[in-house]
């Protein structure tokens, strides 16, 4: 049975050493996650309505509830990755006594919100770039719509899964196999060269993915050794007594370190469910969200100079004439495909969508004033030109050609198209952070209980608690600050697991084997999951399509 906050607190104390977890619903606290979830849903829906009528361009009847559907999905993930991966960060407050069960889920469900609407975005779409071009390019197209459903159902799935037997399994690892899956099948059903993932973006995020449980399991052992060190506060290394919390200034320092994790948890993994609503968006009602309205007229100017700037150093490193406009996209769809865009040809098209799409929006006047039937075709232009240009800017070989002030003129134009196309609107912040926060009060318990009780072999003392959690909000939040999407379920865990060994604890063989198991099987198990659900939507959606 799920437990949800605010519990009634009219049954007998437990005697037992360990923390009480079954605690019923409050019938406010019942009502309250209700209204926020409803009105949660609402606000997003209200959101979507006044954007597109804003443009001029509101959505018909059944493509605003398809809408909704892909969005209702999207949400639910979050919402899963709410109760799935938070639970690791209240288990040790609730294990030590710090907090009970239901404050310490309602107070980690705050931050969890809060540090999704302070998120910079820059998780959001790193994600998104391990998917093929072609079908980012045209994720409004029946491949593009089979691709969001395949990859969203297949996360949830593998995440209620292990949800149920209760693994702390990493919703990160389920979604970048989903995406991983739907790249893969995507190529084996086209046949193109270069079609399936970004092989380079794939392993600058599997290294992190890789990476960090280590640091987490490496730091809090190193951690609480320090600290057994320095503060030879006994109390710190022993069991709970009974029911009884801890020392205020103990209870203070672990009821700041869930806080941390929670906070960074919501930084990291809310930006995930943003980017995949982007997606969505962008698919469905793309003259709202395929460019970034807010931007002020005032930038408009400064963002053509740069842009024409751009065009020229690119058109002086052509050496060849420059092609037409269609040339120049095949050109560089192509080289995205390839990952080379080190040669004279791609720097000609380059010069010339650079161009055109300074030209373009000039004559407009500002992106907000895009009309309706151009706004697919220069995204997708902006979006090319960006992709490129920060592989030019990357590459050793490509940047030798260019003079200094020529990289920093196309790392200042790769800005620019990046705010005008990658963008977070406030209202998805809100229902993202509303969906993880609501989901971090819900089927909490079996994480809980494994994080707890079954991963050491002895209780969980405040300083373990203390040093798993310090060592994985300060992952976290390194992770977040560079772009690279981590799994607060495997640093947390295995910071658990080392603060144990650091202890003097043994480990529990076969909660560990299961963790391994459940952390080498997601990758591919997600991934057989979204490509066949991709090929099935697929072929499902062609026959929709033709009939």
């Amino acid at each position: 049975m799920t437990s949800i906050a605010l519990d009634r607190g009219d049954a007998p104390a437990s005697t037992h050493r360990g923390p009480r977890l079954d605690g019923g619903w409050h019938p406010g606290g019942r009502w309250a996650f209700l209204a926020l979830l409803i009105g949660g849903l609402a606000y997003a829906g209200v959101s979507v309505a006044a954007d597109t009528a804003e443009v001029g361009a509101p959505l018909a009847g059944g493509v605003f509830l398809f809408l909704g559907l892909a969005l209702l999905i999207a949400l639910g993930f979050e919402f899963v990755n709410g109760f799935h991966d938070t639970a690791n960060a209240v288990a040790t407050v609730i294990y030590t006594h710090a907090l009970p069960a239901p404050v310490a889920v309602v107070w980690s469900g705050v931050f969890n919100f809060l540090g999704v609407m302070a998120s910079s975005g820059a998780v959001a779409y790193s994600i998104i770039t391990l998917l093929p071009i072609d079908l980012i390019l045209h994720v409004g197209s029946l491949g593009g719509f089979a691709m969001i459903f395949a990859l969203l159902l297949a996360a949830v799935l593998w995440n209620l899964a292990t949800w149920f037997v209760g693994l702390p399994n990493s919703s990160s690892h389920a979604l970048i196999g989903s995406i991983l899956g739907v790249g893969l099948a995507h190529q084996w059903l086209t046949a193109a060269p270069g079609s399936g993932v970004d092989g380079a973006q794939v392993r600058k995020v599997l290294s992190a993915l890789l990476f960090s449980p280590v640091v987490g399991f490496v730091g809090a052992m190193l951690l609480l050794l320090v600290m057994k060190r320095f503060l030879k506060n006994p109390v710190l290394y022993r069991e709970p007594v009974g029911q009884t919390p801890p020392p205020k200034g103990i209870r203070a320092l672990l009821i700041f370190t869930c806080s941390a994790v929670s906070f960074a948890h919501g930084g990291n993994d809310g930006q995930k469910g943003m980017g995949l609503i982007m997606l969505i968006l962008i698919g469905c009602a793309p003259t709202a969200y395929a460019l970034n309205r807010t931007m002020p007229e005032s930038a408009t100017s400064a963002f053509v100079a740069t842009a024409e700037a751009a065009a020229r150093a690119y058109a002086d490193k052509a050496g060849t004439t420059l092609p037409t406009v269609d040339a120049a996209r095949g050109t560089i769809t192509e080289a995205l495909r390839l990952k080379h865009v080190a040669k004279p040809a791609v720097y000609a098209g380059l010069a010339t969508l650079s161009r055109d799409v300074a030209a373009r929006i000039d004559d407009y006047g500002a992106l907000s004033k895009v009309p309706a039937a151009a706004v697919p075709n220069l995204r997708n232009d902006m979006y090319l030109v960006f992709d490129a240009t920060k592989l030019v800017v990357a590459d050793p070989a490509a940047q030798a050609r260019f003079t200094a002030a020529e990289v920093a003129t196309l790392k200042s134009y790769d800005e620019g198209l990046e705010r005008g196309t990658r963008y977070i609107p406030f209202w998805v912040k809100v229902t993202v952070a509303l969906a993880l926060g609501l989901g971090t009060m819900v089927g909490w318990r079996r994480i809980v209980v494994t994080v707890g009780e079954k991963i050491g072999k002895t209780h969980l003392t405040y300083g373990m608690g203390a040093a798993a959690e310090l060592m994985a909000a300060s992952t976290i939040l390194l992770a977040e600050r560079f772009g690279a999407p981590v799994s607060t379920t495997h640093i947390l865990s295995s910071g658990v697991a080392g603060a144990s060994v650091a202890n003097g604890a043994g480990l529990q063989r076969r909660t560990i084997r299961n963790m391994a198991l459940a952390w080498l099987m997601t990758l591919p198990a997600a991934m057989l999951l979204s490509g066949l659900l991709y090929w099935l939507l697929l072929g499902f959606v062609r026959v929709v399509g033709g009939a």
